[in-house]
């Protein structure tokens, strides 16, 4: 058993034991028992001399067909019997026979005879249904026996003993069986009447087909990244629905048959006890079979789970090589493993077998496999290929079908690896060179006054001396170059170098990146990739991140998905969070060339879904809080500040003043790096604690009391911090109540007490008393409650999850990839939705954001566009939207620097995500509306763009959708019942414009006069006049109007008549004609009425978020 779990718990696995282990290293193959199954199929006889009799079958076409001729060729030395005898098998009974024919032969002896005979089968093992013939029957396997018995003349009919057993000579042949629907219609020779003949006819083309299903699954069809961290890839597979192989399968549980292949680049051997590289998982969450582990030597260590409950190991005598790709084959069969290792041309280079005392106990039906790591084991640090499992078949080597398909992939993976050593062999021994020399020159120093002086004040030093050849040089010239300007004289390298080579490329990360953050920086993009590639060859994997979105967006160069492939599954192997992210991110759309792979997807987004938990609770690194500031958002970019600006000011002046709700802000912004601040720890503390001396304010006690109960930025002090959190949770604060809870449960064990504030916290809403709730009923130690309960621990999980709360919403996930919960049915796309949704509160992720923003409002162009790339790539909607819209505002830089189509490629991303704006909606639809570019229009793309628009509660959307109608376009039946719109009473176009109108309206600002008033007012005008003009008072009106147009231009003739003095002319007035309104329909579609207004609501959560310090 594993160890015991700590808060939040983790669920307890099998560990072989190491005596085991060290007994089965070097496995006798004796133990396996003995079984009905393990018996040999044809017996061994004893060999005599007097035995001459023989029998032979000869079958051209070995199928189970009518009138399939079979040749019996046989020798009697005796009068004998000659017996045919087939059997058949089928879904629900075995050892049926279907045929017999039995002949005597008393003269020919000792001569070898041959005889055709014709074999008859049953109509429903050989035909199709038809309407004689209604239910032919699935045949699984048919056995043609045929032996000879001697008898005398007279015994022949006699019933003596002529079994199979006691033959004295005897033979079968296996007889392949015809599925129903490839067999023949069989004709009965017989003329149906009109009417039954006609629904047979009918009838006969509606045969149901059977499903095509095969045992062999590819678990993984892709390259994954493995990092070495406790996450991988979750399978999980259901009963066959086949019922010829689910029976099979099913027959297998306790004599298993199957084959697992596995294709893998290896990069290290595991630091510490096992790593995962593929294990099955049963539903009480313990190791089954199979489980299969590297340990520190590199050796393969498999445990299997036995039929009378027991967990033996075994390990291989060989090890499993590193930096190149092979195969690892592995086959099961009732106790035997077998176990190869094939290299990239097929050959093998190790094998062995092991043999169990018992058979297997094996239902891969009953829990979830796991291709890595999990919560319970580290994955290797590798890269997985293909893998194949064959669920019901032993294969050999030769026979698996594991092919490595994107060979280019992998041997760009074989050479990047291979440079990368040489690289950082030079930096390791150049930096060696330089210090060795450094120490000789301060030897030198201390004898002479005027060399000292020149070290001290004069110019740095350079190498330039060098052991490497010419070819050498030439070839990483720009590597030499910058190691030449490097000072490594500098203390933050270790003396022993251990991180020297890791410090280069963060050096070299760091001139890149500043470099290509100034004016006109993107420029310098072509000689800057040259150095990314060293610093991250030196294992600084922000560099290849950097690399993986210049190549797959053409960022300054040209594209290159291949390289692009390469530097993202680098960098996420070498825990890259962005770089993971945006791996996750591709798999989850299936976008550019990257599969939709769900559990592949789940696998990178879990990754950092755990950092991200982690990660909050460290106050050190480049972290800043991911805030949803949209760019066309105008209130939110003027709340964004600096430690110098007028509103940082302002909230710091009410603060010195003494105002809790500024010092909570100010202190918020400063510990999290909020709104633009940088993060600065310390000072947050010190208004935390201002804050909570001065004022009686619970939230900025609560805060001061986490802060010195955890010790962040202060000594810890749990005897104020406890008083501190009294003080709140009797101002009946929720969190300070949950804080008490988590008081009496990690510092004194009292779990009564524990439990008791957090029930009151959870009754006043606090998602983390829920959350610590849970781990009690999962560790077992909720008191009254006697063991553990999983179930009633995954719902207040679950609860917690629906607050927020990071750790429930990630045990969620796992819950809905595993399916192992009776709460939560498997559902890899909400896991990944869940898994997804944590990670992009990431911290590192939101510094780069942050950047991205504050280069923006700098109009710092080039960083912006830069680092707006780096953060759209992983994923997250805001940054994408806000992509778009720089594109849109600088179409020159955006055509200059990326080869991709800036505007529809990131407005596209949008709209594809969970969280998309309205307005992304609304671009995306005058896109397909108009035709954009390249792109072809598309109408009913429009629309449904404009209808999700309208979902979101976008008045425009509803705008939208009554102007295409009135261009004379229909609506599609589904997407009114999507809006939920009653096509029964809106049935004409009158009555569905008025709808539309009205929903604009009702979801528009309804306190001033809005497009959307305006269309309904001029709607309901039209409507009228339409219903004046059919009614009959159109005549009374027009004569009456006409009357009154004819009297006032004969009046208005007659005074001009009467002014004009006689022998002058009048000059008449001219009026300028006015434009038609309709001109500007195509204008009137893109304009959004107070666009402000739909700006999403997270933004103004998160930018008035409570302070999330709070116990977990």
């Amino acid at each position: 058993m594993g160890p015991a779990a700590e808060p939040p718990a983790v669920l307890r696995r099998r560990r072989p034991p190491l005596l085991l282990l060290l007994l089965f290293t070097n496995f006798v193959p004796s133990f396996g028992k003995e079984t009905v199954r393990t018996t040999a199929v044809t017996p061994q006889f004893e060999q005599n001399m007097d035995y001459v009799d023989f029998i032979h079958l000869n079958i051209l076409e070995k199928k189970v067909l009518n009138n399939s001729e079979v040749s019996v060729q046989y020798l009697c030395s005796k009068p004998c019997i000659v017996n045919l005898e087939a059997v058949a098998s089928s879904e629900f009974r075995t050892g049926v026979s279907v045929y017999r024919r039995r002949w005597k032969d008393e003269k020919n002896l000792y001569i070898s005879r041959t005889r055709q005979v014709h074999l008859k089968f049953p109509s429903i093992m050989v035909y199709r249904d038809d309407y004689i013939i209604r239910n032919s029957i699935i045949v699984h396997s048919v056995i043609l026996y045929a032996w000879i018995s001697h008898k005398s003349v007279s015994s022949y009919d006699v019933e003596q003993n002529e079994d199979y057993q006691n033959a004295v000579a005897k033979n079968y042949t296996f007889l392949e069986a015809v599925p129903p629907f490839e067999r023949p219609f069989k004709d009965h020779k017989v003329c149906l009447q009109w009417g039954a003949d006609y629904l047979w006819m009918l009838q006969a083309n509606r045969i149901p087909q059977c499903p095509h299903e095969s045992d062999g699954v590819q678990i993984l069809n892709f390259i994954y990244a493995s990092s070495g961290e406790k996450t991988g890839i979750v399978k999980k597979f259901e009963q066959f629905e086949n019922r010829e192989l689910e029976t099979v399968r099913q027959h297998q549980i306790d004599y298993p048959m199957f084959t697992v292949s596995i294709w893998l680049y290896l990069l290290h051997h595991c630091e510490k006890d096992l790593c995962g590289i593929l294990y099955f998982i049963d539903p009480k969450e313990m190791y089954s079979t199979p489980a299969v582990f590297l340990n520190e030597e590199g050796y393969v260590h498999i445990q299997m789970h036995l039929m009378r409950g027991d967990d033996l190991a075994v390990k291989t005598s060989f090890s499993l090589p590193l930096k190149q790709w092979f195969r690892l084959d592995l086959s099961f069969k009732g106790g035997q493993v077998e176990v190869s290792s094939v290299g990239k041309n097929l050959k093998r280079h190790h094998h062995q077998s092991f043999t169990f005392r018992e058979d297997f106990y094996y239902d891969d039906t009953a829990g979830y496999f796991v291709v890595g790591g999990s919560g319970y084991v580290n994955g290797i640090e590798a890269f997985f290929g293909p893998v194949k499992y064959y669920r019901l078949n032993v294969l050999e080597t030769e026979q698996i079908s594991n092919p490595l398909h994107d060979k280019e992939t992998v041997e760009q993976i074989e050479l990047y690896y291979e440079r990368c050593m040489d690289v950082q062999e030079i930096v390791y021994e150049y930096r060696y060179i330089v210090r060795q020399g450094e120490k000789v020159q301060r030897n030198c120093y201390y004898e002479s006054y005027y060399l000292e002086l020149i070290h001290k004040y004069g110019e740095e030093s350079k190498c330039d001396a060098f052991m490497w050849g010419k070819e050498l040089r030439e070839k990483y010239h720009t590597l030499f170059k910058l190691l030449q300007e490097m000072d490594f004289s500098a203390p933050d390298v270790l003396e022993d170098g251990s991180d020297t080579v890791l410090e280069v490329g963060q050096r070299i990360f760091e001139k890149v990146a500043k470099s290509l953050s100034s004016t006109d920086g993107l420029s310098n993009m072509g000689s800057s990739v040259p150095l990314l590639v060293d610093s991250s060859c030196c294992g600084y994997h922000k560099a290849s991140y950097f690399l993986a979105v210049i190549f797959e967006t053409g960022l300054g160069v040209s594209v290159d998905r291949t390289k692009g492939l390469l530097y993202s599954l680098v960098g996420a192997q070498g825990n890259e969070r962005l770089a993971v992210m945006n791996l996750g991110y591709k798999h989850y759309q299936g976008i550019n060339n990257y599969p939709l792979d769900l559990e592949l997807s789940y696998a990178y987004y879990s990754n950092i879904a755990t950092k991200t938990s982690l990660d909050q609770h460290t106050i050190k690194g480049e972290q800043a809080f991911v805030e949803t500031i949209r760019l066309m958002d105008d209130e939110l970019l003027k709340a964004q500040t600096k430690e110098n600006g007028d509103v940082f000011m302002w909230l710091k002046h009410e603060a010195s003043r003494g105002n809790a709700a500024a010092q909570q802000r100010l202190a918020q912004m400063l510990f999290w790096g909020q709104q633009g601040v940088a993060k600065n720890p310390e000072a947050a503390i010190e208004w935390y604690a201002k804050g909570a001396i001065e004022t009686e304010d619970p939230v900025l006690i609560y805060d001061y009391a986490i802060v010195l109960f955890k010790g962040q930025g202060v000594k810890k002090n749990t005897k104020l911090a406890l008083e501190l959190m009294k003080k709140a949770a009797a101002k009946g604060l929720p969190q300070a109540v949950n804080g008490l809870g988590w008081y009496y449960h990690n510092f004194k064990k009292d779990y009564r007490k524990a439990a008791e504030h957090w029930l009151i916290a959870e009754e006043l809403g606090n998602p983390d008393a829920s959350y610590n709730l849970g781990v009690l009923y999962l560790d077992g130690i909720h008191p009254g409650v006697p063991g553990r309960n999983q179930t009633v621990a995954a719902r207040y999980f679950y609860k917690a999850a629906q607050g927020g709360h990071i750790e429930g919403t990630l045990r969620c996930s796992l819950y809905y990839i595993t399916g192992n919960m009776e709460d939560f049915p498997r559902d890899p796309e909400k896991a990944v939705i869940w898994a997804k949704h944590v990670a992009e509160k990431n911290g590192y992720l939101g510094h780069v954001i942050r950047k991205a923003l504050n280069a923006y409002l700098e109009l710092s162009w080039h960083e912006a566009l830069l680092h707006y790339v780096l953060a759209a790539e992983t994923g997250i909607e805001v940054s994408q939207s806000n992509l778009a819209h720089i594109c849109e505002e600088r179409p020159d830089l955006a055509r200059k620097y990326l080869a991709t189509d800036c505007v529809w490629r990131y407005y596209n991303f949008s709209v594809s995500q969970v969280n998309a704006p309205s307005f992304a909606y609304l671009k995306m639809g005058d896109f397909y509306y108009y035709g954009y570019q390249n792109q072809s229009k598309d109408l009913e793309l429009s629309i449904r763009m404009y209808a999700q628009a309208a979902l979101e509660g976008d008045s425009q959307g509803f705008f939208n959708l009554a102007l295409v109608m009135e261009e004379g376009n229909s609506i599609p039946s589904y997407i009114l019942d999507h809006l939920e719109i009653d096509q029964a009473l809106h049935s004409s176009n009158t009555s569905l414009l008025q709808e539309l109108y009205y929903r604009c309206w009702n979801n528009s600002n309804q306190e001033s006069i809005s497009p959307c008033s305006l269309a309904l007012l001029y709607f309901y005008m039209r409507v009228f006049w339409n219903n004046i003009l059919q009614s009959t008072l159109i005549y009374f009106m027009g004569t009456f109007l006409l009357s009154i147009l004819v009297a006032f231009a004969v009046q208005h003739f007659q005074s001009l008549s009467a002014r004009n003095s006689p022998g002058t002319r009048s000059e008449p007035l001219s009026d300028e004609p006015s434009s038609s309104g309709n001109s500007n329909e195509d204008a009137t579609r893109l304009v959004q009425p107070d666009e402000s207004t739909f700006s999403n609501d997270l933004a103004q959560q998160d930018s008035n978020l409570q302070n999330p310090l709070v116990m977990g």
